[in-house]
């Protein structure tokens, strides 16, 4: 393979990586609202803000050009902040409360 290739590869690939981390942009701006719902429980919050500084900060535990770990782990607490915003909003409220 010659290096116009490789350089149109990693063009798709820079284009891939900047569309998915627009799509986790808005994400997280859609998720300040779960991070104020009093009725999530602050393991869920605590464990997105962990994600958040984990994503920003220069240690990685694959450490790799592309942010593929950083996206996942955020990408997980995004997904564990929502569930357990519509278990409260369902009804189903905090896991370990005792109902009189």
């Amino acid at each position: 393979m010659d290096g116009s290739v490789w350089l149109t590869l990693a063009a798709v690939l820079a284009l891939g990586l900047a569309a998915a981390a627009a799509v986790l942009l808005v994400r997280v701006f859609r998720t300040r609202r779960l991070l104020l719902d009093a009725g999530v429980p602050l393991r869920d919050k605590a464990l997105f803000w962990l994600a958040v500084v984990y994503t920003v900060s220069p240690v990685d535990l694959v450490p790799d050009p592309v942010y593929l770990d950083d996206i996942g782990i955020l990408l997980l607490a995004l997904r564990s902040l929502q569930a357990a915003a519509s278990a409260v909003r369902s009804g189903g409220g905090q896991a370990g409360t005792k109902e009189a």
